[in-house]
């Protein structure tokens, strides 16, 4: 009886997920499975890859590795990253970069440009070294996690980390923001910790902007094809500055950054018809 029972939950189970995923309208189902595409494809390949970075742990070589073939899922959640001026990451020199930070879309909009950059050793909370195994293969591959909550000891692992960043010419990756901004007009306060990395080393700072992600709107549940638009500003020296001028700094930055970025969705907005699902619009 049981066996009967269970088989048939399965049964109508699934057919309720495939008609859900194969639905014209929008709904939970089909929005979350775009994100877990992703996540599942990332969890899959750490997995694989785990064995071959233990053999050269916390090599930044490894991220590069996992991020080329991680990358290719983008083409089947059918989201397209467009980078400009790439130039400033491609050059081979030690620095920080700074970018705004909108949803976990973010890491995949990194991977499809880590091999511009090469060199890079990403910064992340703590926590996302617990979500095994993409966490255990990212600490492999040369994350540097920090506790968020502990100011001296995340400082003293950017303080390792700039010290890799320097002698190796590895940039390092930071969301100034600190956590993920659900606003589509300005930015967030930006924490300091990047810009006295920076100042400290007397390494530019690269900043990178993102457009708005229009094409989602978690409300709504609505996860459509879209494009994203990866813009690298010029980068901004630090050399002659001290810890005084980091303040100072950090408004020069973000005023650079949120202007980018008031531009980049003026860009990416306009061309949207009047009715589109915008997630503002809610």
């Amino acid at each position: 009886m049981w066996d009967k029972f269970i088989y048939v939950f399965v049964i109508t189970l699934t057919t309720y997920i495939l008609k859900q995923l194969f639905s014209e309208t929008p709904n939970f189902i089909k929005y979350k499975s775009k994100f877990l595409i992703f996540y599942f494809t990332a969890s899959v390949v750490s997995l694989i890859l785990m064995p071959f970075f233990v053999f050269n742990p916390k090599n930044v070589m490894n991220s590069l590795f996992g991020t080329q073939i991680i990358k290719h899922v983008t083409k089947v959640i059918e989201v397209k990253w467009f980078l400009r001026n790439g130039k400033v990451l491609a050059e081979d020199r030690g620095a920080v970069i700074v970018s705004n930070h909108q949803s976990s879309l973010d890491i995949l909009g990194m991977f499809n440009i880590w091999h511009v950059a090469v060199k890079i050793a990403a910064i992340a909370r703590k926590e996302i070294f617990y979500v095994w195994p993409f966490g255990l293969a990212a600490y492999l591959a040369g994350v540097v996690f920090i506790d968020r909550n502990n100011s001296k000891d995340a400082y003293k692992q950017l303080k390792i980390t700039s010290d890799v960043m320097i002698n190796n010419k590895t940039k390092i990756w930071v969301f100034p923001e600190g956590t993920r901004n659900k606003d589509f007009t300005t930015l967030l306060p930006f924490k300091k910790g990047a810009f006295n990395i920076a100042v400290a080393a007397q390494v530019p700072i690269l900043p990178v902007v993102f457009s708005p992600y229009y094409f989602i709107n978690s409300k709504k549940f609505i996860f459509n094809k879209g494009h994203a638009i990866i813009q690298c500003l010029e980068p901004v020296p630090t050399e002659g500055l001290t810890m005084n001028d980091v303040p100072e700094l950090i408004v020069k930055v973000r005023t650079m950054m949120e202007n980018a970025y008031k531009e980049l969705s003026k860009e990416v907005l306009s061309a949207l018809p009047p009715d589109y699902p915008l997630a503002t619009m809610d």
